[in-house]
């Protein structure tokens, strides 16, 4: 079935159950890989398991340039496919390697340079600090595979190939799964690397990735007068996505300052819930990846309907799959964090904090969808506006108004910044309802 018999006529659940189980299945694999990293650094040291938890925001960072410029990729090309314009998605598409590789020079000097300075920003602890800039360092100089497979994985999504980036995933997490214990130890008559171990194993595995799609993402690249035109969409289209994820990258440097106030240890908890967030958040994780070529294709093709009818099945998908997440963040919170570490003061922060973080699961679905779906068709203010209002206007200046009142009271940042988004985003989509062009 071609792009447009798929993306305009197909039932709609049906083909949210055709394209999200790879996008899924590959984003499981890489929460695993992300979990097996901390599992391994954690049994190496205590010190390492916080050097994550600090560098975290930096990944973060990485991924927004490389998947917000993708994304805009991916909604423009998706987009030409909508309106037939079958050639020019093809020369959109060969735009992808060489924006990819800027990018990821642009990220390895500025990463390399600012490693220090950031380390000691976080943390006092000697020892913490020499294990984010030997981490730091590895994670951006090498991370050229990282944005290579984020711009040709958003090339392959808008023709609706989910496929070849899960493979992409699989492989890339089963390399960086493969190599964690025997680099971080010292298996097989290797070097006891450490910290920087896992650093390593984790690029390897991003540069495995980029080679799998590779084969059918790369394409030849436009004339140099073609890329004006191709780039000034691109990053339009993709900004708010950007936006988005470098607000997040923000607002968890923001969190992390905050709980720094009162230990390390509080710093790790809360980089615990992370790692077990995007584990738990494949679900919603795929709805987002999957509802953008969707309501692309058919907001450009005038079909506002189909794009309405998408959003209210993936808020119904999402709604009844995290439920699972926030049983788990209830009612089994200590083994959660037992997997990770044996320190008690994290266990002990880590129990409370889970508990009120996993309420605010559900209302998350909407916050996190209707940004997604302004972005897809095209009202980028709208979802860069409630990016800010989610992550710098509530969930920093909240956290620090509850930290004043304890730790405890500092987690209550999650369950009442969620809600207090949705609100103004399903007023946004009810008005998009009715002037969907406006």
């Amino acid at each position: 079935m071609d792009t447009a018999k798929r993306y305009g006529s197909e039932k709609i659940g049906k083909l949210l159950l055709q394209l999200a189980p790879p996008v899924m299945l590959a984003q499981l694999i890489q929460a695993l890989y992300n979990i097996v990293d901390s599992l391994f650094v954690g049994r190496y040291s205590a010190s390492g398991l916080t050097a994550l938890s600090i560098i975290y925001p930096v990944q973060l960072l990485m991924i927004a340039l490389g998947v917000g410029t993708g994304v805009g990729l991916n909604t423009l090309m998706a987009r030409q496919l909508g309106l037939g314009e079958e050639k020019s998605a093809r020369e959109c598409a060969g735009v992808a390697a060489p924006v990819g590789a800027a990018l990821w020079l642009i990220f390895a000097v500025a990463g390399y340079l600012a490693m220090p300075a950031y380390a000691h920003m976080s943390t006092k602890d000697p020892q913490v600090i020499a294990d984010v800039i030997s981490y730091g360092r590895i994670v951006c100089v090498f991370s050229l595979g990282l944005f290579l497979e984020s711009m040709w994985t958003k090339v392959l999504q808008a023709e609706g190939d989910m496929k070849t980036p899960m493979f992409a995933q699989i492989a890339g997490a089963a390399l960086n799964i493969l190599l964690d214990p025997v680099l971080i130890f010292g298996l097989g008559g290797l070097p006891e690397m450490g910290i920087a171990g896992a650093a390593a194993a984790t690029v390897a595995g991003q540069v495995l990735a980029a080679l799998v799609v590779m084969k059918k993402g790369l394409r030849k690249s436009p004339g140099l007068s073609g890329y004006p035109r191709f780039l000034k969409v691109i990053f339009r289209l993709g900004a708010p996505n950007m936006l988005m994820q470098s607000a997040y990258t923000f607002y968890i440097l923001g969190l992390n300052l905050i709980l720094a106030g009162f230990s390390d240890h509080a710093v790790t908890a809360l980089g615990l819930y992370y790692k077990w967030q995007t584990f738990f958040f494949i679900p919603l994780g795929a709805m987002q990846t999957c509802i953008v070529p969707i309501v692309s294709f058919n907001y450009a093709a005038g079909d506002v309907q189909r794009c309405q009818k998408t959003l209210k099945t993936v808020v119904l998908f999402g709604l009844a799959l995290m439920r699972l997440g926030t049983l788990c963040f209830e009612c089994i919170p200590g083994p959660l964090l037992r997997a990770f570490t044996r320190q008690s003061q994290v266990i002990e922060i880590g129990r409370f904090g889970f508990r009120i973080i996993g309420v605010s699961f559900l209302p998350m679905v909407t916050s996190l969808i209707f940004l997604v779906f302004f972005q897809a068709t095209g009202f980028g203010l709208k979802s860069a506006g409630l990016t800010l209002m989610r992550t710098l206007v509530l969930f920093v200046p909240l956290g620090y108004l509850f930290s004043r009142w304890g730790l405890h009271a500092f987690w209550l940042t999650f369950p009442v910044t969620e809600p207090l988004t949705s609100l103004p985003g399903g007023g946004s989509y009810r008005a998009f309802r009715i002037y969907p062009y406006v």
